[in-house]
């Protein structure tokens, strides 16, 4: 004898369900989620209860520089204690370059139009000092600076967002930027230079500082996407959205490793800056210089921070011994 067939729960294929939800669905099950969905609503308004409020923005008034930090996921404005000044006339061989960039700031702080710029070249070559003695300079004209690491460039919108409208004028600095394929602040940063549906604020320019021009890792294989048309050489793709991020910025700034007399004057100077007086005697310039030299060689190079380095520890020697 065949045993009556159990009644199903599922209709036909298209047809109602006897409750009326869709195919496969339980009633039971959905109202269990929207339940479990309300308590955690509940749980996650009682924990934003519990969270310290915002960190109020600085007063721009009386405060010059200042980082983004993020905690619990919230980002703020912290303001900068004792910003690191330099003088334009410490910075030695790079006159060229510190030309353009206080043009380009002068115009910027003046409220003329000014661009974005990108300073790109041999590391301790002075590009973030540079942008520091810019602070420096034009400070008392309203100048500020905000400070942004590449893992927060995500954030660019809302720091935008907080000051715009100021009438202060705003540098927003990345230092040693460059980027590996598909992180998120380098479409966060392409936005903020040029491409957002909301115009720029007009009182704020991105300065940023990096080894390499294109902010992005090239390969070799990347080449073989190039095509010829002709004599014309067209890049691939690839090269093209590497290139893309660059080009927002207005100025590109070159920096180049220094030469002998250029790290040698460099090495015055700073020695200048902590009290150390030029030798008298030329037994002791000629050592000095030596001295100089050979720790540039154990250093593998003769830039701005060496001469600063080493300016640092001849000056600490020498008042050592007098001790």
């Amino acid at each position: 004898m065949t045993p009556p067939k159990r009644a199903s729960r599922a209709s036909p294929r298209g047809g109602p369900r006897p409750w009326g939800g869709p195919a496969g669905a339980d009633p039971a099950s959905a109202d269990a989620l929207a339940a479990l969905l309300a308590r955690a609503e509940g749980v996650l308004a009682r924990v934003e209860a519990l969270l310290p409020p915002p960190a109020p923005d600085p007063d721009w008034r009386t405060v010059h520089a200042a980082r983004w930090r993020k905690r619990g996921g919230r980002g703020s404005l912290q303001p900068v204690a004792r910003p690191h000044a330099i003088g334009l006339d410490a910075l030695v061989a790079i006159d060229a370059q510190k030309e353009t960039i206080e043009r380009n700031t002068r115009q910027f702080v003046a409220g003329l139009p000014a661009n974005n710029v990108l300073l790109t070249g041999s590391r301790g070559t002075g590009k973030s000092s540079l942008v520091k003695a810019m602070l420096a300079k034009y400070a008392h004209k309203g100048l500020r600076l905000i400070e942004v690491d590449k893992a927060d460039l995500v954030d660019l919108p809302d720091i935008v967002e907080r000051v715009d409208g100021r009438r202060e004028r705003f540098i927003v600095f990345c230092d040693d930027l460059t980027f590996d394929a598909g992180e998120a602040g380098y479409k966060a940063l392409k936005v903020v230079l040029d491409g957002s549906i909301a115009g720029t604020s007009g009182n704020l320019l991105v300065y940023a500082t990096s080894n390499r021009r294109h902010l992005l890792p090239e390969y070799m294989s990347e080449n073989l996407e190039t095509r010829h048309v002709g004599e014309e050489v067209h890049p691939g793709e690839s090269v093209e959205e590497k290139i893309s991020l660059s080009e927002r910025f207005g100025l590109w700034v070159s920096f180049y490793p220094f030469a002998q007399d250029d790290y040698l004057a460099a090495v015055d100077r700073w020695l200048m800056h902590f009290g150390v007086a030029a030798p008298g005697a030329k037994k002791d310039a000629d050592a000095r210089t030596r001295e100089a030299l050979q720790f540039a060689l154990q250093r593998g190079s003769r830039s701005g921070r060496v001469a600063w380095q080493f300016a640092r520890h001849w000056a600490g020697g020498l008042a050592l011994r007098r001790r």
